[in-house]
């Protein structure tokens, strides 16, 4: 089981990216999966908020390529983009 003070880092991470696009985006990939993952994809999204906002959302709106490093299964779940929940 990952370490809570792990998590709580991501998620903080995940929701206070700059812009309320890329909190809703990132940060609801975030709640939306994190509870099925492991060592190796918290590794993968704590590389992914390395990355400029701008990218990350480009990749998951297929605008641009993926990266190799970045391409695979949670990518693809990124991509779906079904777990975007916008507050009225």
């Amino acid at each position: 089981m990952p370490d809570q003070n792990r998590l709580n880092r991501l998620k903080f991470r995940a929701w206070h990216r700059g812009t309320r696009e890329a909190d809703y985006m990132i940060g609801g990939f975030f709640d939306r999966y994190h509870a099925d993952w492991g060592d190796t994809e918290l590794q993968w999204f704590e590389d992914l908020l390395e990355e400029d906002d701008v990218d990350v959302m480009a990749w998951a709106l297929k605008a641009q390529p993926t990266p190799p490093h970045f391409a695979g299964d949670l990518m693809v779940s990124m991509q779906k983009l079904d777990y975007v929940d916008i507050p009225r």
